[in-house]
Formats: C-alpha cells, sequence, structure tokens
C-alpha cells in the first residue's frame, strides 16, 4: 500500500475507534452498484434539448434548461429518477465494509437506497432522513443516521435536482444546512465518490471556514489521479494535472484533504485496511477446560485472569463464548479492569455470548452452534486458543468446538494466537500455526514468529505465556 494511503488508515482508524468518523458518499460511490451517473440520468433531457450532455459541465443548470422549456414541468425528471434510482440494487464490496464498521453518521446527496440497504444487510437499524420534518423524529435503537440531503428517490418531486431547488435550498433546507454544519465541526469526514461540484456542499463549507478559520477540523477525500485519456496531448494532458494540483489545494483550504489511488479498487483496499484495523482491537477468547495439566486449576484461571485483564487495559475488547473452566476467569479480569478505570462494563469492553445448550425448534444443536461461531468471530480480528479439553462419558477428550472455532477464525482471515504450553488441543493448533507462518506476510513477521515459536517451548510458564501474548498483540 502506498505510504500516503497507509497514512490515512491510520488517522481514519483512530477517528473511528474515537467515534468521531462520518462517511459523504457522492454518486460515485454507487456507481459500482450498477446505478447510472449524472451525465447518463441526463442524456435523455440533453437530446431533448438538442445539446452534447459530454460537452455541458453544469448539470445542475441542464436540467433546469428542461424545465424552463416545459412551462416548468419536471415530470420527465421525476419519472428518470424513479426509474433509474428506485429499483434495489446489491450494496457494493465499499458499502458492506462501512457498514460493518461502527459509524453512525452518513451523509450523500444520491437519491437512491445503497447505503441503508448496506446498512440494514449488516444486522443493523438505519434511520433516514430526506425530509425536514423527518429530522425531528428518531428511529428505535438506531446505529446509523443516513442524512439524503437532497431527497429520496421515491419521492421525486421533493427532489434537489434543478437549479430552482438549489436556489430555494437554504430557506426549505435550512434544518440540513444546520446538521450538517454542526457534524462538519463535530466529526471528521471522509469524503468518497464525490466531485465536489455540488453548490449546496461548497456554501455549507465556506460557511464552516468563515467561523473557525485555521482552526477548522481537518477532513478527507479519496480521489482518482488524473489519468492521460486515449489520443489526448501531453499538453493538454499536463494542463488537467496543474487544475488537478489546484483543486487538491483549494479543497484544502476549506479543510479536505485529498489522498489520491490511480485506480477505484484502491479505495477497497483502504477500506478493508480500516476494518483490519479495526477488528484487530477485538480478540475473541476461545478455551474450555476440564483438566488444566500440567498447571492446575487455580493458577490456569489466575493465568487467564490476568491475561484477561491485561488485555482489557491495553483496550482490546474481548469476545468470549464463555467456555468451561475459562469464561469466568475471562469476565472476571475484564470486569476488574473496567471498574479499576471507573468505567462501566458494557459491548465496547466485553462481549459474551453464551452457547444455547438445549434444542427449541427444528435446527439441530450443532447447526446453531456452528452459526454461533461464524457470528462472534465476524467481529474479531485475533483469536486466542487457550487449553482445549471437555469430559464425554467420564473421558477427557479434546475440544472439537475450539478446532472449528479455529478453522472458522483461519478461514475469515483473523490472526490466530494458540498458547501451546497449555496444552490438550491448543498444543496442536499451535503446531500448526508455526508450520503454516510466513514472516513475510505481516509488517513484523519475523518478530512474531519467534515470539509464537516461544507460546509452545518447553519450560515456559503461564507468566511468560501472558507477557509473550500481549507482545504479539502489540505487533499484530
Amino acid at each position: 500500500m502506498h505510504k500516503d494511503h497507509v497514512r490515512l488508515v491510520e488517522v481514519l482508524s483512530k477517528e473511528l475507534e474515537e467515534g468521531n468518523l462520518a462517511i459523504f458518499a457522492g454518486a460515485g460511490f454507487s456507481r459500482d452498484a450498477g446505478l447510472v451517473d449524472w451525465k447518463t440520468l441526463l442524456k435523455p433531457i440533453a437530446d431533448d434539448l438538442d445539446l452534447d450532455v459530454e460537452k455541458e459541465w453544469d448539470l445542475v443548470t441542464l436540467a433546469q434548461y428542461h424545465t424552463n422549456e416545459n412551462q416548468t414541468n419536471r415530470a420527465k425528471l421525476n419519472q428518470l429518477l424513479v426509474t433509474e434510482f428506485s429499483t434495489n440494487v446489491a450494496p457494493t464490496e465499499n458499502h458492506r465494509i462501512l457498514a460493518r464498521l461502527p459509524i453512525e453518521t452518513y451523509w450523500t446527496t444520491n437519491y437512491d437506497k445503497v447505503i441503508e440497504t448496506a446498512i440494514e444487510g449488516s444486522g443493523k437499524v438505519a434511520d433516514v432522513k430526506y425530509t425536514v420534518k423527518q429530522l425531528a423524529t428518531t428511529r428505535s435503537n438506531r446505529d446509523a443516521v443516513v442524512y439524503k440531503m437532497h431527497g429520496d428517490a421515491t419521492h421525486a418531486s421533493e427532489a434537489v435536482l434543478i437549479r430552482d431547488d438549489y436556489e430555494r435550498y437554504h430557506i426549505e433546507m435550512q434544518p440540513f444546512i444546520t446538521a450538517l454544519s454542526g457534524d462538519l465541526v463535530s466529526k471528521t469526514f471522509l469524503f468518497v465518490g464525490f466531485s465536489f461540484a455540488d453548490p449546496n456542499l461548497e456554501y455549507i463549507l465556506s460557511r464552516v471556514r468563515i467561523h473557525y478559520g485555521r482552526d477548522q477540523r481537518q477532513h478527507h477525500c479519496i480521489l482518482r489521479r488524473a489519468k492521460q485519456n486515449d489520443n489526448e496531448s501531453r499538453a493538454d494532458f499536463e494542463y488537467r494535472q496543474r487544475k488537478e494540483q489546484l483543486f487538491a489545494g483549494e479543497l484544502l483550504r476549506v479543510g479536505i484533504k485529498t489522498t489520491y489511488v490511480d485506480e477505484f479498487p484502491e479505495i477497497t483496499a483502504i477500506l478493508k485496511a480500516i476494518e483490519d484495523k479495526h477488528k484487530r482491537r477485538t480478540i475473541f477468547i476461545s478455551g474450555a477446560a476440564h483438566d488444566y495439566s500440567p498447571w492446575g486449576q487455580a493458577e490456569s484461571e489466575r493465568f487467564v485472569y490476568e491475561l484477561s485483564r491485561e488485555i482489557s487495559k491495553e483496550k482490546f475488547r474481548v469476545i468470549s463464548g464463555f467456555g468451561l473452566g475459562v469464561g469466568s476467569a475471562v469476565i472476571s479480569g475484564v470486569l476488574e479492569q473496567t471498574i479499576m478505570n471507573g468505567g462501566r462494563l458494557d459491548g465496547d469492553q466485553l462481549v459474551l455470548r453464551p452457547f444455547p445448550q438445549t434444542q427449541s425448534g427444528h435446527r439441530s444443536l450443532a447447526d446453531l452452534w456452528r452459526e454461533y461461531r461464524e457470528t462472534m468471530l465476524d467481529h474479531a480480528g485475533i483469536a486466542l486458543f487457550l487449553f482445549g479439553n471437555k469430559l464425554v462419558d467420564g473421558e477427557v477428550v479434546e475440544s472439537n468446538g475450539m478446532r472449528q472455532e479455529f478453522e472458522i477464525a483461519r478461514g475469515k482471515g483473523i490472526f490466530v494466537i494458540p498458547v501451546g504450553i497449555t496444552g490438550s488441543i491448543s498444543q496442536k493448533l499451535w503446531e500448526e500455526v508455526i508450520d503454516a507462518f510466513d514472516p513475510d506476510v505481516h509488517p513484523h513477521g519475523k518478530a512474531i514468529l519467534k515470539l509464537l515459536q516461544e507460546l509452545g517451548e518447553k519450560g515456559k510458564n503461564l507468566d511468560d505465556a501472558k507477557h509473550i501474548t500481549l507482545k504479539i498483540l502489540k505487533l499484530v
């Protein structure tokens, strides 16, 4: 990844963890979902006016021309919005990544429903606002607010589309201007798929800049770098490059720093890196123990308790299935650390998912447990494996559930850390990880491999394992 992309990932990841990240999505962000851009949408309108849409740069005025020619009737424009943007299309990978992240605020000038569809597809509740009156109501248990500042395709007659609509916006839609101005002051925005040609956003950004001057919050946008077109002269290309540089300077003047990509798939890579970094702050602890040999129950429980407490102290979130002989110590460690810090225990520190023990319904427990494990691991970026045995018909056997969790974690690309010296199935998982580990895949691969090897070495005790595990977590 380019160093500018790495820096952007670091900045946005920090804002995400602090609950400050917001998204502003333009038409370009929905194009890969199969929706049209403005030029394609308005081509029939331009044709009716005997104009070439490729030669028109002010498409808002083009839409106004059509309305003027039809004595203020915009029925054809409204129908185009309904036809092109009311259809249900599948969200793109970029939409799905953002929907999985804990982002609570989305702004868009788009008329489609792709953003809210992606949010709801991730199991969240989207509170959509596209009229002034909707701003005064709150959807129960919402996870994110989607502000559609130009309206929704299902209410095309009220959508902001022509020059008249833009000129009346600061009067009729003033609450949206106030809300966006407030978010621009209090949150850090990432602008994606946006050309910055919208006069409403330009007006709002200028007002924020005037109020805050050099103290304005810095936002970020991702744009594709200018590329030389076929049959384009070198002089014309260099001219566009110069304008690109000047435009980046103008965006910086209103508080928006530009990061360039050469191709659009690089945007997906940046968003995926942010998601991976976020998930690495959540650790799934897999463990089960009926027999604690060779360490003994008291020493083993103390190890799990202290490890969980230190993990929580480092601001990681813990997910646990409340495994036999391990779950209680995990809870105690996280709970004590949270109370010591004067906080309260919630989903930001610990997520407990005890497994159902009786079948109620048509699905078998084995199927339910498999899906349960898939769901838990969807939220984790690192998985720890401790001990791993259970009692079956009076005999201690390896935990097949932990084996399943290990395979699911590897399938999802989660970084797995079996603590080999805890024995049972964790010892076997450790051997598999050491055999398969490729240090060239990770930025600190060689250091991580050395520490992983120490987790299964003879002569290491549980206290050593605790310190080694914490070092690995910080490197990963």
